[in-house]
């Protein structure tokens, strides 16, 4: 008992590798399906980042953000990805499964005046949200993500992506420019119907 004490303590002092990255798996599998576009390709988005930066374990662990560093591999791994299939639809598979489960989650809430829908309204809006940023190219959906839903600043997100601060402000106003049109077409379309 005396034994495993003195090395749980250390391991406690210095986590390793794997206890970094899988501490991180939740929020890079939902970062990775948003620039992926499909929960099957974020998995292998995900997988290869692992791979690249086991090889190389001390600068992740050296690293002030593992998260940052985590992130810029998982977005270069989408990038890389993507120029290689660009035949690919990432997201226009999903059509679908939105209204598939739209349809049954009208169902199910037409019978229940609580207003819970039993999480489909947050799917669908999720379903939105990596069709909207599929459009983006991965260096804007990457500000964007950084900066929008992680809640970094521009200077922090320009650092993690390597770019100026001013490449990083350009390629965010230039990605919410073209996500507010794509919401003006997609709300005049509606309307039409």
């Amino acid at each position: 008992m005396a034994d495993a004490t003195p090395s749980s303590a250390s391991s406690a002092a210095s986590p390793t590798f794997d206890e970094v990255f899988c501490g991180l798996l939740p929020r890079l599998y939902r970062r990775a399906v948003m620039l992926a576009g499909s929960r099957q390709s974020a998995e292998d988005v995900v997988h290869e980042a692992y791979l690249k930066l086991a090889a190389r374990p001390q600068r992740f662990l050296a690293h002030p953000e593992p998260y940052a560093y985590a992130f810029t591999t998982v977005l270069n791994v989408a990038r890389d990805a993507y120029r290689k299939d660009r035949r690919q639809v990432l997201v226009d598979g999903m059509d679908g499964v939105e209204e598939a489960g739209a349809g049954g989650g009208a169902g199910a809430g037409a019978g229940g005046a609580s207003g819970w829908d039993g999480g489909v309204e947050r799917r669908q809006a999720e379903i939105e949200a990596v069709r909207l940023l599929g459009k983006l190219s991965h260096r804007q959906a990457g500000i964007v993500i950084l900066v929008d839903l992680d809640g970094y600043t521009i200077d922090q997100a320009a650092k993690i992506m390597k770019v100026h601060r001013g490449t990083a402000a350009r390629h965010r106003a230039r990605a919410l420019d073209r996500l507010r049109a794509f919401l003006v077409e997609s709300e005049h379309g509606q309307a039409g119907r």
